[in-house]
């Protein structure tokens, strides 16, 4: 059977640094291992309008951003589909035959369900397309047979879920989906980026994300305006790593060699830290080797979105190959599904034949 990865993102913003550690860098290291023999990135614009369905502009401006963005933290399109989830009406009609196989309080049991509408105030009024949008997460899975689905932590609901989905369709209408399974990052710190603010998740509403597109002066002044240890007044003090900013990015970016090039009193992270913690270490210079280290790794980004912004058609085009190519996947799931569920009238020369005689010697 073949290896093949299906993950994405909804266009609602710019992606930001959780988006890279928790997922994105992952996703070049796989797209490079030549261990899978096909990788699918979606953008996510329908399941993105289950809660913008007011504001469907900010979504289609979003698409392109995301794009960019794929492209510039090198996703190859020679080695990566690139999609738009829309674009592949197949992903639809999966959807729709899935949605009679889950209950409702199976759906309303998910945790990613209920913090998504907790954090959206969906208590009183959940749109049905955005309460049935793990069934449509199924969809997009199983379309393209994912054997892997490299997600964070607060997706391996979705991805259980898609399981049960693949089995209860399979124990019904014969062998037909894949299971898939999870990968999740495989750096703990990179399971969760906080805000700069030291809130649980990077928001665009609230403010608190250094994106990938930030320039240098952006990104200084995230860094700056991070939430270090509300105790640590004065140098000497003793600090506090628990919930402290600056050390969770750097738990997830730094290498020791970055010692040498930026603070070389220290060999490594831990001996930062354990200074950190004994006081005698500013938060000033704990932000500055951060600013540092996020600079260097920024920088390629920058330099590779800026090519393909001067070539807004050429990224288009790469979206319009994409949708064909994971169209074309899509339609032969969508086959076969519909032969197990025995809907595929026109192509079942067997039916026609055995109505047909049936019919007939009703006649006679």
């Amino acid at each position: 059977m073949e290896k093949i990865i299906l993950t994405g993102d909804r266009p609602t913003g710019r992606l930001h640094l959780g988006h890279y550690v928790g997922s994105l860098k992952r996703r070049v290291e796989l797209q490079n291992s030549g261990l899978f023999d096909k990788i699918y990135v979606m953008i996510a614009d329908a399941q993105a309008l289950t809660d913008n369905a007011d504001n469907p502009e900010k979504v289609r401006q979003n698409v392109i951003e995301v794009a960019l963005d794929y492209l510039s933290v090198g996703l190859d399109p020679d080695k990566t589909t690139i999609f738009i989830q829309s674009q592949v009406p197949e992903l639809t009609e999966l959807a729709f035959y899935y949605m009679n196989l889950v209950t409702v309080s199976r759906v309303q049991r998910n945790p990613t369900v209920k913090t998504e509408i907790k954090m959206r105030n969906f208590e009183q009024s959940i749109p049905v397309g955005f309460f049935c949008y793990p069934v449509s997460q199924a969809s997009d899975i199983t379309a393209f047979k994912a054997t892997t689905v490299p997600v964070g932590e607060d997706q391996a609901p979705m991805i259980e879920l898609t399981r049960e989905i693949v089995d209860r369709f399979n124990s019904i209408y014969g062998p037909t989906l894949v299971k898939p399974e999870i990968l999740l990052p495989d750096n703990a710190a990179c399971l969760r980026l906080p805000g700069t603010d030291g809130k649980a998740k990077m928001s665009k509403s609230l403010g608190n994300c250094i994106y990938l597109s930030d320039t240098p002066k952006a990104v200084a002044k995230g860094v700056k305006g991070m939430y270090t240890d509300p105790l640590h007044l004065n140098i000497d003090d003793p600090g506090h790593l628990e919930g402290n900013c600056p050390f969770i990015y750097l738990d997830a970016f730094c290498r020791d060699e970055h010692f040498s090039r930026y603070l070389p009193a220290y060999a490594n992270l831990q001996e930062l830290k354990d200074h950190y913690v004994r006081g005698g270490v500013g938060d000033g210079t704990v932000k500055k080797l951060l600013i540092s280290i996020l600079e260097e790794e920024l920088a390629p980004l920058r330099e590779r979105r800026a090519r393909y912004e001067k070539d807004i058609p050429g990224v288009y085009d790469i979206l319009r190959r994409g949708c064909e190519e994971a169209r074309a996947a899509a339609a032969r799931t969508l086959d076969e599904v519909r032969a197990a569920m025995k809907i595929n009238y026109f192509d079942d020369p067997a039916l026609i034949r055995e109505q047909a005689e049936k019919y007939a010697a009703a006649h006679k």
